[in-house]
């Protein structure tokens, strides 16, 4: 291209390149790039300069040429697919015809901050420091797929993709699965109307969502299965409109989706099944709207209120360490009975060795009941009535205390009848005195004898009294015995 076909806006940009000097074109600091098409020539220039500059343009003596362009409008098509380009390229407030190509291209640094595009077309791009899209408006998509980015991934306060694009045709409007990012993803505030799909990504540093939202309603918000972070992924006070799917992720730090907000009624608006994650945190979430499958994850903090869990849950086979906050098992407890596969044996006893982590007995021994219970509704009809038994009587064992309650009601009723009412003597003369306490006791406890089992006879329905005790003293005591044996085998 000779420099003699360049319109005056093309000129100022081809002569501040070689020394990578800023030229800006905007009329005031708070311009925006969406008016861009209504700029005239005298801030047009056509991509074909841009490429000619940034593939053969060279630096002036002493001075790192570079692109460092302000508020202009591109035509055409900005080129750079495989292309090696050593110049930075900083666009910002630029408003494009066309999308971008850096398909496969090797580029040092990519800045399109402020921007308005029609979307990005960078699968499979290198760049050396960092690509930045901070506060662009971005109608179509971008596609990063495969990128790899020696620096960070800038997206915050950006807005990508159309609310009213037909979502059966449409192409995810943000994409850098199996990319390669050294460092860290800041997208803080930004808003992806459709799916956000990193799957397979690894992230040298954190990824951070705070403030992000992502509307896909009734698809796949976040697509983000076997996700590798260095750190943490961060979406504090997301919205998230579609299911967000973590699946086999791995993030050492925190999960961190605190006051954020997940809905996908009628599916699932948060996977993360096989995760290992150092930290989960939900706090101050509104009730998930949708089902939570966590099947087979392994968390060392799960931070999630009662409140927080949905009325459909997933929980096979996950495993944390500590559970907070730290709430009484009554208020925990219904949420295991809301399982989608039915009981679930394991998940009470994960829930009691979290109390236990935690030093509360008291709120493990009620889990283990309410396991128990549970189990029993899944029995027989006739198969219940053993449970219920040792239920009622020594809470399957974790209850002991109930147990000397009935035994001291049973003496306290056989001590009274016998006192009024002293059983006749067996052998007259050779019985000793009567004692209806311990009578009574004869009777109730078969292991211990104290003579007056073996020398009185009640008669009537005092005979029936004596038959009862037996009877519920021989229960009492191998109840009793089989609850402890239970709970000195889970010790």
């Amino acid at each position: 291209m000779e420099i003699t076909d360049l319109t005056p806006a093309e000129r100022r940009v081809w002569d501040a390149f070689p020394r990578g000097e800023r030229v800006d074109f905007r009329e005031g600091p708070d311009e925006d790039a969406s008016d861009g098409i209504g700029w005239g020539p005298e801030r047009t220039v056509r991509a074909e300069v841009l490429s000619a500059l940034l593939l053969n343009g060279s630096s002036a003596t002493g001075q790192v040429a570079g692109l460092n362009v302000k508020g202009i409008r591109i035509t055409g098509k900005l080129d750079l697919k495989y292309a090696v380009v050593d110049h930075a390229i900083r666009l910002r407030g630029c408003w494009f015809e066309r999308k971008p190509l850096v398909y496969g291209a090797r580029l040092r640094a990519l800045v399109l901050s402020d921007s308005a595009l029609p979307g990005l077309t960078g699968a499979t791009v290198a760049v050396d420091v960092v690509l930045r899209l901070s506060c662009c408006r971005i109608t179509g998509p971008v596609r990063l797929a495969g990128a790899r980015i020696a620096g960070g991934l800038f997206l915050q306060r950006a807005v990508i993709g159309m609310p009213d694009a037909p979502e059966e045709a449409e192409e995810p409007p943000l994409q850098f699965n199996h990319a390669d990012i050294g460092t860290d993803v800041i997208a803080m505030g930004l808003t992806v109307h459709g799916q956000t799909r990193i799957n397979g990504a690894t992230v040298g540093g954190q990824i951070n969502l705070d403030d992000a939202r992502l509307l896909a309603p009734g698809a796949t918000a976040l697509h983000a299965e076997t996700l590798t972070v260095g750190t943490d992924l961060r979406a504090m006070r997301m919205e998230a409109s579609g299911r967000v799917n973590l699946s086999g992720s791995r993030i050492p730090g925190q999960l961190n989706l605190a006051y954020a907000r997940l809905a996908n009624p009628g599916g699932f608006a948060l996977r993360a099944s096989s995760c290992v994650i150092g930290e989960v945190w939900l706090r101050s979430c509104e009730t998930v709207r949708g089902t939570v499958n966590l099947r087979r994850s392994q968390f060392d903090l799960l931070h999630m209120p009662a409140e927080t869990w949905p009325e459909k849950i997933r929980i096979d086979g996950l495993t944390y360490r500590t559970l907070a906050p730290h709430l009484p098992a009554e208020q925990r407890l219904p949420a295991l009975e809301r399982e989608e596969s039915g009981y679930l044996p394991y998940a009470y006893e994960q829930l009691a060795s979290a109390y236990r982590t935690a030093g509360d007995e008291a709120a493990a021994r009620t889990v283990q009941l309410a396991k128990l219970r549970r189990h029993r509704r899944t029995l027989p009809r006739h198969a219940r009535v053993w449970g219920l038994l040792q239920d009622a009587t020594v809470g399957y064992g974790f209850r002991p205390l109930r147990a000397a309650g009935w035994l001291l009601a049973l003496l306290f009723t056989g001590t009274i009848a016998y006192w009024f009412q002293h059983p006749r003597e067996l052998k007259a003369g050779e019985a000793p005195e009567f004692n209806a306490v311990f009578y009574t006791i004869d009777l109730m406890l078969p292991i211990i004898g104290f003579g007056q089992e073996a020398a009185f006879a009640p008669d009537g329905w005092y005979q029936w009294l004596s038959y009862l005790l037996i009877v519920t003293g021989w229960v009492l005591a191998t109840t009793t015995a089989a609850g402890v044996s239970r709970s000195l085998r889970r010790q």
